[in-house]
């Protein structure tokens, strides 16, 4: 088993023919109006309307309008079909229509039109609290690993030197950061932190997303005692990283700015959809698309 990028084809296919099959099986807060944006990564730049705005590889769009005062005024998609639209041709469909700061058309451009190399909606919610999300990347697993193993003079901020040095670079999927075991024990990480969700904070909604590169792990429980401030955020990440000593990346629980990868998308990097699982025996190999392992 090996890893490859997605080819514009196989993103195009994905997002036309096997995503709209997951749809329905979103989880029941993400929906066309409930996160305040969706956003979207190219892997190349693509020009914008304005001519002295730079191209953009990464782009946010509000899932309301709003007046002066930040109140809700309408909803730039009525259903998660327009969602859909912007991830299959985000060009054609911005929400921003002929603003100058819009996407270009690739109609009168010689670009063609930007394919999603990620896609994210942001966990800032409108119509609920925020959710709670931890994140747990295998890349940080491997240098950790690799920190621990590598007993001669390396550069400790050369990550690439120490990463070959012990030998993580050449150990399947070959080129990447880290290992299929890095990732594997992601995964055995993200089910110990929804136990002590569940085990020290009561909490009775929960979910692990396998990501492609790692896990999220939600706590998704609406009750007001589960307060979601910035206190409660860093009480959260001290207990995690200290006493449990599971390596998280602290800043994405505590910033509520913070998009996540949307359930069911493509991981174009490794050609992974990025899902929902049950169990810590997980099978990375079960995420590749019917359309790419065809």
């Amino acid at each position: 088993m090996t890893w490859r990028q997605a080819t514009r084809e196989e993103i195009y296919t994905y997002y036309a023919e096997e995503f709209p099959r997951y749809v329905d099986d979103l989880p029941e807060f993400i929906t066309a109006d409930g996160p305040k944006q969706y956003a979207v990564a190219f892997r190349d730049p693509h020009p914008v309307r304005k001519d002295d705005v730079p191209d953009k590889d990464f782009i946010r769009r509000d899932t309301w309008q709003t007046d002066a005062s930040g109140e809700r005024t309408s909803p730039e998609f009525s259903t998660f079909e327009d969602v859909v639209e912007l991830i299959r041709h985000p060009a054609r469909n911005d929400p921003l229509g002929r603003s100058r700061f819009a996407l270009a058309d690739p109609e009168v451009l010689e670009e063609p039109e930007p394919r999603p190399d990620a896609v994210y909606y942001a966990l800032d919610h409108w119509k609920r609290p925020w959710a709670l999300l931890v994140d747990i990347d295998a890349k940080e697993i491997a240098r950790e690993r690799a920190a621990d193993t590598v007993f001669r003079d390396v550069d400790e901020q050369d990550d690439e030197a120490l990463l070959d040095a012990a030998g993580i670079l050449d150990a399947a999927p070959e080129g990447y950061p880290y290992a299929f075991e890095d990732i594997d024990r992601a995964i055995e990480y993200g089910f110990e932190v929804r136990d002590i969700f569940e085990d020290d904070f009561n909490a009775e909604v929960t979910m692990v997303v396998y990501t492609g590169q790692g896990v999220h792990v939600y706590l998704l429980d609406t009750d007001p005692a589960h307060r979601y401030d910035e206190q409660s955020r860093e009480v959260l990440n001290d207990l995690l990283l200290e006493s449990y000593e599971i390596p998280i990346d602290p800043v994405v629980t505590a910033d509520r700015r913070r998009v996540a990868r949307l359930p069911y998308s493509l991981h174009a990097d490794v050609c992974s959809i990025v899902q929902p699982i049950e169990r810590a025996d997980f099978d990375v190999r079960s995420a590749t698309p019917e359309v790419i392992a065809e």
